[in-house]
């Protein structure tokens, strides 16, 4: 564990006193109006010590966070420069470490995530959500349909403007500026940070994403076209639900020894050699096993989305993916299909006309022309957030069932290329880090129990609503914000993050696991001897 020292240089132990300004909707209310900011403060509450912030009405970030340091809490309604609507929140501790940070979104969800700020408000940070600009679940795009600017708001503005806002408040409360400026999301939260170092470079000093769902023309159209390469039911090329653990099983008993350790984890599923024909039904057998037809269809799902002209259109699943496949893949049924509908009809603008049938690639080169909101953060050049100073840590799960982790993959190279003519080092500002184990954003299949735990994006909620970091080791080696801090506040880079994985993560009081997490290209290697749940019995290597 990190000194004292290390903590006071980060700021943890610094702490400005509260504002002497009192926490009430009028107050909040008076700062708005003198810095010309259009909005309503709908709520303004003060919270004790260890205190809880009961949430309500907000279906998709339900959970209250609870265990709060003493705090102001805020809630307003901002009108947009293009005259639309968005809420955010904002927790403003008593003992604020002088920094900010911003807690991104999932999906197409409409709500504040207040569990991401309670995480995120117990290192000291003054901490924002936004709803994005609508209410609603994680799959529900109703909003969109024909709702342009409501689109951009979702797509990046409403962050962008609440960052904003949320640094003024911060100046007229503390009566000082925030000295550092940070973000942390996951999925789309993880697009949502990579969209705002691209257009808004000047908006965060450190961006934490996690298995950022960049691609937002391509990616959301794979999450449909996998799920028709299962369908219909009972199909005789249809994987049935009960073939997915099967189907993990093997991938676990020949890829794992094939990564260099027999531990229950597929650390190197991109080198796996895996022969499918192992699953193949012979002779009389039709249990446990695979007909041809169905083998055809695992080939697709391990296999890239590849369209007209061979044109590449988005990455496969990896091996070790398998324990999450009832709702990857699907199970055949026309209700996940219909789920999965939404961007096509709403934010692409069908209607409810369009179904699966209509779905080709056509529907892609369509929706990249469209761009709706301009949401997709392919701005591969991103060397104004580096000249600024910037620092970018990127993380994503090789087991990942929602998200192929090929897209972070794809995004790293991208970048790569699009600085390779410039005199900079992807080293030096951007480092991306792939968990072995992890599934989408947190969690791992329990044939597994890989350790995954960094304090990402909506990581602390799996363990507890009054977690903060990582528990039993608040420093830079395993936590991912301190990481992001330390290397922003003081230049030193992460050469890994030292990921968890507790005996019982409800409790998190015993650790059954730890491994370094390396950055790309290189991997974590047993040194041979020693525990291997022990991190210093590990050393990244590049392959």
């Amino acid at each position: 564990m990190k000194s004292l020292s290390f903590f006071a240089q980060l700021g943890l132990l610094g702490f400005a006193s509260a504002s002497s300004l009192s926490c009430s909707v009028d107050a909040f209310q008076k700062i708005l109006n003198r810095n010309n900011l259009n909005g309503t403060v709908l709520a303004a509450t003060a919270i004790a010590a260890n205190g809880t912030y009961h949430v309500s009405d907000d279906e998709a970030y339900s959970t209250s966070p609870t265990g709060l340091p003493a705090l102001c809490q805020l809630e307003a309604n901002m009108t947009t420069v293009a005259g639309t609507t968005y809420s955010f929140g904002l927790f403003l501790p008593n003992e604020w470490n002088d920094r900010f940070l911003a807690v991104g979104n999932g999906g197409y969800a409409g709500g504040i995530n207040w569990i991401d700020m309670g995480a995120g408000v117990g290192y000291g940070f003054a901490v924002m959500s936004t709803d994005t600009g609508h209410q609603g679940g994680y799959q529900d795009t109703a909003w969109a349909y024909h709702n342009d600017e409501s689109i951009v708001d979702w797509a990046w503005r409403a962050l962008h403007e609440a960052t904003v806002t949320s640094k003024v408040i911060i100046q007229d409360w503390y009566g000082q500026s925030s000295k550092y400026n940070y973000y942390s999301g996951c999925s789309v939260g993880g697009r949502q940070g990579l969209r705002a170092l691209q257009l808004f470079p000047e908006d965060y000093d450190g961006v934490s994403s996690g298995a950022p769902a960049w691609w937002t023309t391509h990616n959301q159209l794979f999450a449909l076209k996998v799920l028709l390469w299962n369908f219909p039911e009972d199909a005789e090329h249809t994987i049935p639900e009960s073939m997915f653990n099967v189907i993990g099983d093997e991938v676990l008993r020949q890829c794992d020894p094939q990564d260099g350790l027999t531990d229950t984890i597929v650390s190197d599923p991109l080198g796996c050699n895996f022969n499918l024909l192992t699953l193949l039904c012979e002779g009389g057998n039709t249990t446990d096993c695979l007909s041809g037809p169905q083998l055809d269809t695992l080939y697709q799902v391990y296999g890239d989305w590849v369209d007209v002209n061979q044109t590449f259109v988005f990455p496969h699943y990896l091996y070790g993916t398998e324990s999450s496949w009832s709702s990857a893949i699907g199970t055949g049924s026309l209700s996940s299909i219909e789920n999965q509908s939404g961007f096509a009809q709403d934010l692409l603008g069908f209607g409810s006309a369009w179904n699966y049938t209509d779905l080709t690639y056509a529907t892609v080169q369509l929706a990249d022309k469209i761009n709706p909101g301009n949401a997709t953060a392919d701005d591969f050049d991103i060397t104004p957030f580096q000249a600024r100073g910037g620092k970018l840590i990127h993380h994503h799960g090789l087991a990942d069932p929602t998200l192929p982790t090929g897209s972070s993959l794809y995004f790293y190279s991208h970048v790569a290329r699009a600085i390779a003519s410039s005199n900079t080092t992807i080293d030096d500002f951007y480092r991306m880090f792939l968990i072995p184990g992890m599934e989408h954003c947190m969690s791992t299949p329990t044939s597994m129990n890989a350790p995954w735990y960094i304090a990402g994006a909506n990581q602390a909620a799996e363990l507890g609503d009054d977690v903060s970091g990582v528990p039993g080791y608040r420093d830079a080696e395993h936590d991912v914000i301190l990481a992001l801090m330390n290397w922003v506040e003081n230049g030193t880079a992460p050469d890994y993050i030292i990921a968890t994985k507790y005996t019982d993560d409800s409790t998190h009081d015993e650790v059954l696991r730890q491994r370094p997490i390396c950055p790309f290209p290189s991997q974590a290697k047993y040194s041979g001897s020693g525990s291997a749940d022990l991190p210093e019995n590990w050393s990244c290597e590049e392959y």
